[in-house]
């Protein structure tokens, strides 16, 4: 089979203006970038069209097998065109780093992608790099506001404000700023996070309209004062900056599957840092735009899925219809034990034990009261008889399953899947069910450990001493109501990433807590989450290169 890229590269690809006229746009709506991309200008995205329904797509606990979440989302949105339903897909921009790095990008694969592949992994339309200038903007003007006078008396050890950068670059997590003497500014201890973990993407993401995001950049806390007072981005005088930056970046981006499906690529937050999700203003437009729209949220249902839930559908009035949980053959046998050498021997003990991952996301996406199908992502490694037991088993435990193989196929290999969700949705529309897991005016504690116990299956919580004395700073501080975006490794329901399948008798550790004030939640930090990735010993970019103006080496 060819490459992603390959497919890709051979692709008939439409001129996005003809995109647009499927979704009701001209091309006065439209900010081109070349032929095969556009933004949508804001001022044209407000309609009185009824919304269309919802589907999320989420996954069980990722694995090096790979789970192709967002080859299912594009593929199940192609399928349902196909069956003459209207249908918009809605996903994050792929971050550079994981890129360069061995994630990948999120472009999907095989013959479910989005198109142009190779801009939309690269640098697309400039929103990230949007994003790093208006936080490293943010950062300039703090230490210089120290190096001025700090009129407004912020410590420098107390500086919560990181700067960014969209790469894996680990040398960059803990670094020195101000040496060289006086003029240089204020030496200081300073960290840089990837550019996806900076609140000015969450705020993107979240923010409806440019007044909300220019209100939400305002109140960012960025420091606290010498008697412990904190600091907002208005306060050193930076909104009016960070929104000039961004104005073109809260555009969202329209683009095509291979199969011209109309797509929004617009924001990403990492979900095991941040919340996961594309953006509101994205998701809002697409649901004007067509009678299904399918998105997706990061990695799991214990951390993409359960921040969708609950910090953005709370955020933006969302009510999703239905949730499809990605799993793989593959990934099972490996959370049943199995060592990824050995994926490809059909092993059915070490694939029934590894279903207790999915039965666990499965009960997760039951206690927001929503319905769900399960959808089984083929790989060619698959026997009859692995792919026969995991379907006996959602059947005799009713659980709505399909077979997707829109990896090979396209929507073709989706039709199963497309069918699946709209029956489902016929029997019971989760918009009219859908319920947030806890109410936002509990303590931190409270909320902290219900995610914990309920979505992770932990017996409790421990927070460390320097936990505890940021809650009550962030409580005094009046910012307790907001809900819990936790971060924690992907890789298990746990906190820790060895911990495969579905563990028992663990506790989760909260270490540290950060108010993410702009954006609207509080990220509490589990286990050796680190907010800036590293490179791998041979990383991606070792095989990427430009060779007769062509591409290669990109997935």
């Amino acid at each position: 089979m060819l490459s992603d890229l390959q497919i890709a590269q051979q692709a008939e690809i439409l001129k996005v203006t003809e995109i647009a006229k499927k979704v009701g746009l001209s091309l006065d709506d439209l900010e081109l970038y070349g032929n095969y991309k556009a933004k949508i200008h804001l001022d044209k995205l407000n309609s009185n069209k009824k919304d269309g329904k919802l589907i999320l797509v989420t996954a069980i606990n990722p694995t090096p097998a790979g789970e192709g979440k967002s080859t299912t989302t594009i593929g199940l949105a192609d399928a349902l065109n196909k069956l003459n339903f209207q249908t918009v897909v809605a996903l994050r921009e792929p971050s550079f780093g994981p890129v360069m790095g061995v994630k990948g990008g999120a472009a999907g694969g095989g013959y479910a992608q989005v198109i142009p592949m190779e801009d939309i992994n690269l640098h697309f339309t400039g929103d990230i790099h949007a994003i790093t200038t208006a936080t490293n903007a943010i950062a300039a003007m703090i230490d210089n506001h120290i190096h001025q006078g700090n009129e407004l008396g912020i410590n420098p050890t107390r500086i919560i404000w990181h700067r960014c950068l969209d790469m894996n670059d680990r040398a960059l997590r803990n670094v020195v700023v101000g040496l060289g003497g006086k003029t240089n500014g204020q030496p200081r201890e300073d960290h840089f996070d990837i550019t996806v973990a900076s609140e000015v993407m969450a705020v993107l993401c979240l923010a409806t309209s440019l007044e909300d995001f220019k209100q939400r950049i305002g109140r960012m806390v960025v420091a606290y004062t010498y008697d412990n007072k904190p600091v907002t981005v208005n306060d050193i005088k930076a909104t009016g900056a960070v929104t000039l930056i961004m104005k073109d970046a809260l555009m969202p981006n329209l683009v095509q599957t291979l199969e011209h499906t109309p797509a929004l690529i617009h924001g990403g937050p990492f979900a095991n840092i941040a919340h996961g999700c594309n953006s509101v203003i994205a998701t809002k437009a697409a649901l004007k735009m067509g009678d299904y729209v399918v998105t997706e949220a990061g990695f799991g249902a214990d951390l993409g899925a359960e921040k969708f839930l609950n910090i953005k559908c709370r955020a933006a009035d969302l009510h999703p219809s239905c949730v499809v949980i990605v799993a793989t053959i593959r990934a099972l046998k490996m959370h049943g034990g199995v060592a990824k050498a050995d994926l490809s021997i059909e092993n059915l003990e070490a694939l029934l034990k590894g279903i207790e991952n999915l039965d666990k996301h499965i009960e997760n996406v039951k206690k927001f009261n929503l319905p769900y199908v399960v959808a089984i992502n083929r790989f060619l490694s698959d026997t009859e008889t692995e792919i026969n037991a995991l379907e006996k088993w959602a059947k005799d435990n009713n659980h709505p399953v399909a077979l997707s193989e829109v990896f090979a196929k396209g929507s073709e290999g989706g039709i199963e899947l497309a069918k699946k969700v709209v029956e489902t949705i016929s029997l019971k529309d989760g918009s009219k069910t859908y319920k947030p897991l806890y109410e936002t005016n509990l303590s931190i504690e409270e909320k902290i450990a219900i995610i914990c116990k309920e979505i992770y299956g932990a017996d409790g919580v421990d927070f460390t001493t320097n936990a505890k004395n940021q809650i009550k700073e962030i409580t005094s501080n009046g910012w307790k109501d907001l809900p819990i975006c936790m971060a924690k490794t992907q890789y298990s329901l746990s906190d820790n990433p060895l911990l495969l399948g579905r563990p028992q008798g663990f506790k989760i550790t909260i270490r540290d807590l950060k108010p993410s004030v702009g954006a609207g939640f509080i990220v509490a930090l589990s286990g050796d989450i680190l907010t800036m990735p590293g490179l791998p010993k041979v990383p991606a970019a070792n095989n990427m290169n430009v060779i007769n103006g062509k591409t290669v080496g990109l997935f």
